[in-house]
């Protein structure tokens, strides 16, 4: 029923919200964080809490990229990448995530 009805128009507050979510755009949905910043020894990456919005959508689809890779591959062939993320792609397919 959610995922029928979020297709309905203004279900969702804002029109772009699905764009956001997994598979919105191909690829799977950026790691979500909430309070505290610090939890079981895992932190809230800082560019998170910096306010600077696009440093956030850029780590946004860089984990998004990262997170589909990792865990499902198939969906990068039809990806609509840039060349920046291509160049992404092809350090996290050869080395340890920064």
């Amino acid at each position: 029923m959610d995922s029928v009805g979020r297709l309905i128009p203004e279900v969702l507050g804002e029109p772009s919200s699905p764009e956001h979510e997994s598979f919105g755009d191909g690829l799977l949905e950026y790691p979500q964080y909430t309070r505290p910043e610090e939890w079981r020894g895992r932190k809230v990456p800082s560019v998170l809490l910096s306010g600077d919005h696009a440093g956030i959508e850029r780590w946004r689809r860089q984990e998004s990229i990262a997170r589909t890779l990792a865990r499902r591959p198939d969906l990068m062939e039809k990806a609509v990448l840039s060349d920046e993320e291509r160049a992404l792609i092809g350090k996290l397919k050869t080395g340890p995530r920064d």
